[in-house]
């Protein structure tokens, strides 16, 4: 089944009113540092739920930029070691703020900078992927 939009290989989550679009390159730990967003936004108490892993589609509304899982995959993730997860998920979110996952020196978590992505500027954070992922997952809560 293929969905009535492009999709990239990355992973989408709503913490609060952010929406945040997780990209990298594969296995630099986008599911990973999904799953930890999520676990610790609920222990914080604050709401939190995953969009897409792996397949994220993307489109612009009203010169907004929105993400929805790939139907085929919708409400699963991938934990290393575990296997598929079934989650409870949105079917789109406005997205707002853009992570890359890049190879470099492990910094913590600095300001937001600014990307285009669909023509749509967004908050952007750019985290070495080897940082651990609840230290890059408290960084990123502190900031957005």
């Amino acid at each position: 089944m293929r969905p009535p939009f492009p999709t990239i290989h990355a992973c989408a989550l709503i913490v609060g009113e952010a929406g945040l679009l997780i990209r990298g390159p594969s296995r630099s730990g986008k599911s990973s540092l999904t799953l930890e967003l999520l676990a610790l936004a609920e222990a914080e108490g604050r709401f939190a739920r995953l969009v897409a892993d792996d397949r994220v589609g993307l489109f612009v509304e009203q010169g907004l930029l929105f993400g929805a899982p790939h139907p085929a995959i919708a409400g699963q993730i991938e934990q290393r070691g575990k296997g598929i997860l079934t989650l409870p998920y949105e079917g789109r979110a406005r997205l707002t703020h853009v992570v890359d996952l890049v190879s470099g020196p492990e910094k913590p978590v600095g300001a937001a900078s600014k990307t285009m992505v669909e023509g749509v500027e967004l908050d952007h954070f750019v985290i070495a992927a080897s940082l651990p992922k609840a230290v890059a997952a408290h960084g990123l809560l502190s900031k957005i």
